[in-house]
């Protein structure tokens, strides 16, 4: 088990000072066309203290994949002064920068997209209140979103980032395609397993291109992804498994598992004995990186994660406690805010945006 103030160097080359990344998270901190603002970047900054990489939280590819109000944007150039000033303020502390890339898919609504009908890889609405029905996107449509992952990439490279994260978690557009709930297609890119991951490995095939082609120094790509569905039908966690063994042969620099807790077990009675990152940990044969995440507050936490994963990711912690990793190596641990996170973002100067967001998230929240 390595300790989380090692170094970590990726299969493309990239180091990181340490094991320890930021989580990506929600902040509706940019504008209304996602270009970032000033309170977004010192967000960041006061963050990536004493942190191996931090990965921003959803950048949409596309206009139509704008998933909420103040989320930012990697979809057009004109994005990319902005970018590259957030990503010398995340590098300034001595972190990576890694910007998650993502689309919304059907998890939007017309009045965020500015009355345009969402999409998805079927006509199949999410099993939400108030969720509307999307309509499938046809095979140019596809082909246009796989190319805007690449050009998305190709903005990263320029504004100064150390890296994508490939956003195939929490139910939006790439996920979309692998899930049997909300792809019905029966074409190329539905129906079985294979068709199902075809979107996910032409979108791998557009990334890498873009970083062949752009990057000067080594460039990291991960990815992200949810282990199982809850609808039926589902993504179970069989499918998972299988999804792992195809992406640990690809060129990705790491898998993260998105987690609402590091020590959580799959509804699957066949896999039930074991946790869900000791198992994908497993399956990874040591090809590809894993980074745990969920829940992760101190010092024992880290280490239960790394038992199972090279590196660890920390969300709502370093959203209450920006010095979280500071403290933690320097030994400062009785510093370490414990509060419940309901109770502590009220305790800490945030953006109106953000502030209101938490509010709305943790109203009805006793314990986090």
């Amino acid at each position: 088990m390595a300790n989380f103030n090692e170094s970590m160097t990726f299969p493309s080359g990239a180091t990181l000072n340490n094991r320890l990344m930021m989580a990506p998270m929600t902040t509706q901190l940019s504008f209304f066309n996602g270009v970032i603002t000033e309170d977004e970047i010192n967000y960041y900054a006061e963050r990536s203290k004493g942190l191996g990489a931090v990965i921003t939280g959803a950048a949409n590819v596309q206009d139509l994949g704008k998933g909420w109000p103040g989320e930012l944007s990697i979809a057009h150039d004109e994005m990319v002064p902005r970018l590259s000033d957030l990503a010398t303020a995340i590098k300034e502390n001595g972190a990576k920068a890694i910007v998650q890339i993502f689309h919304g898919g059907r998890m939007t609504n017309r009045a965020t997209l500015s009355g345009e009908q969402t999409v998805s890889a079927s006509a199949v609405p999410a099993e939400r209140p108030h969720a509307e029905t999307p309509r499938a996107l046809s095979e140019a449509e596809i082909k246009e979103t796989i190319q805007a992952f690449g050009e998305a990439t190709r903005r990263a490279i320029e504004a100064g980032f150390d890296g994508v994260e490939l956003h195939g978690a929490n139910t939006y557009l790439i996920q979309q395609f692998f899930s049997p709930h909300s792809n019905r297609r029966n074409d190329q890119w539905g129906g079985s397993l294979e068709n199902r991951y075809r979107f996910i490995d032409e979108l791998l095939k557009s990334v890498f291109q873009a970083v062949d082609t752009y990057a000067k120094k080594p460039f990291i790509v991960g990815y992200r992804f949810s282990p199982e569905e809850f609808e039926t039908p589902g993504i179970r966690f069989e499918e998972t498994i299988w999804l792992v063994e195809q992406l640990r042969e690809t060129k990705l620099d790491y898998l993260h598992v998105s987690l609402n807790t590091y020590d959580r077990i799959a509804r699957s009675d066949s896999y039930n004995q074991k946790s869900i990152l000791r198992y994908v940990h497993e399956t990874l044969q040591g090809k590809i990186p894993l980074v745990g995440v969920g829940n992760v507050r101190n010092r024992k936490d880290v280490e239960a994660v790394l038992a199972d994963a090279e590196l660890v990711a920390v969300g709502q912690q370093l959203l209450v406690d920006p010095e979280w990793a500071v403290k933690l190596s320097e030994n400062r641990d009785a510093e370490l805010v414990t509060k419940p996170f309901a109770q502590a973002y009220q305790e800490l100067y945030l953006p109106n945006p953000l502030y209101n967001f938490l509010k709305v998230r943790y109203q009805s929240t006793v314990n986090i």
